[in-house]
């Protein structure tokens, strides 16, 4: 009876050891915060059943008959439905309906200032780089003049006359100030500095809302090809691309997607470049496909799941891949881990290639996410962003009641 006792004891020790770590891991891998649909119930799709009851917070509230005015409700994440993970705040919204998209679009970019893209020698000086800039830096002013152009650079410097010039710019979202004295050097005077103030591409549209007139795309940032740092946006126009061709991605070698502008006529706006994507304003519908429902990132679940994607001039189609990984943790780099497994689109591209950045992720019948990178030593495995993350973004934008010129 006694070797009974300790066998039990060690089963139950060990069970006891192996809920601690599972609370554990799931306490620091999910998020504090959930978005649930009325009349639904807060639920955690995962290989472990996670479901969530009110805590105390909440018992205290409805007791002292206190609300909490952002709509928000305190809630306990509970393991097996009786082991508590840890409390987080769930918001009942409605769920929004959203047509996925795939098309292409592309994307002109005005610059908010100018970005420093590189820094050069003037002669046996670099001006800039003595002053202290940076290259990724956002000239914002020169001399209290507000910069928006390469030329507007080249002739504040070129009047200075090799006087200092008082720099204005930006820094990690920090405003620095500084000081430059331009040389002369090849015929005029000179900064030491490469900047730019536009850029153009090619993306993926993800979603649009037909409430709002608001799309989603791509699901990563634009970044500037040399510095690799986000350019911050002034104006922006989402324009109407044609696919030409395909460079097939290779292990070690992404492949692209090839286009063109189909007219310079613009779809819409782009009001935002962040790091959830490009957002804005369309005209009218793009989508060629029924509106479904949003996926919030607790629903989604690994298997099997869709991409839709344009990859040549027959238009949109519907890929199998498969999501491998879900990292739900606020502090993750990337949400999904996705595998191209639809054997045409491998045929064709390779598997994932550039300029399918924000191609919509669809998981039973939902709107759940969109691709945003390939891997590089691996072209048929990816990236991808939770789609509610990019529907909040793009919301927040309808609700600041900006509004499609003309």
């Amino acid at each position: 009876m006694s070797k009974f006792f300790r066998r039990s004891s060690k089963i139950l020790c060990v069970l006891l050891l192996s809920i601690m770590c599972l609370v554990g891991f799931y306490g620091a891998a999910l998020p504090d915060s959930y978005q649930i649909s009325k009349g639904e119930k807060l639920m955690i799709n995962s290989l472990f059943s996670i479901s969530a009851k009110p805590c105390e917070t909440k018992a205290k509230e409805a007791f002292t008959g206190q609300k909490n005015l952002n709509g928000t409700n305190s809630e306990t994440l509970m393991l097996f439905g009786s082991v508590p993970i840890k409390d987080v705040t769930s918001k009942k919204v409605e769920r929004p309906m959203l047509y996925p998209c795939g098309q292409p679009f592309g994307i002109k970019l005005i610059t908010d200032g100018v970005m420093v893209v590189n820094l050069s020698k003037t002669g046996d000086r670099c001006p800039a780089k003595e002053s202290g800039i940076k290259e990724g830096d956002i000239i914002i002013s020169i001399n209290e003049k507000k910069v928006n152009s390469n030329s507007d650079v080249s002739k504040i410097i070129s009047e200075s006359k090799g006087e200092n010039c008082s720099v204005t710019l930006k820094r990690n979202d920090e405003i620095k100030s500084t000081s430059l004295t331009p040389v002369f050097f090849d015929g005029g005077y000179k900064a030491g500095m490469w900047v730019r103030d536009s850029s153009a591409g090619i993306g993926t549209l993800t979603f649009f809302d037909e409430e709002t007139k608001s799309f989603g795309g791509l699901g990563h940032p634009i970044c500037d090809s040399d510095t690799k740092e986000m350019l911050p946006l002034s104006e922006g126009i989402a324009g109407d691309v044609r696919i030409t061709g395909c460079n097939k991605s290779e292990d070690g070698k992404p492949g692209q997607l090839l286009g063109e502008f189909a007219s310079s006529a613009a779809l819409g706006t782009i009001l935002s470049n962040s790091t959830n994507g490009v957002f804005g304003t369309l005209v009218q519908n793009p989508s060629e496909h029924e509106a479904v429902e949003l996926g919030f990132r607790q629903e989604i679940h690994k298997g099997k799941a869709k991409i839709l994607s344009t990859i040549d001039g027959d238009g949109v189609k519907e890929y199998d891949i498969v999501i491998d990984q879900i990292n739900m943790k606020e502090d993750s780099e990337h949400d999904l881990v996705i595998k191209v497994t639809d054997k045409r689109l491998i045929k064709k591209t390779g598997g994932i290639v550039q300029g399918m950045s924000g191609s919509p992720i669809l998981q039973d019948g939902k709107l759940v996410g969109a691709v945003t990178h390939v891997f590089i030593e691996n072209p048929q495995m990816g990236y991808g962003i939770f789609a509610d993350s990019m529907y909040e973004k793009a919301s927040s934008l309808s609700d600041s009641n900006v509004s499609l010129a003309g």
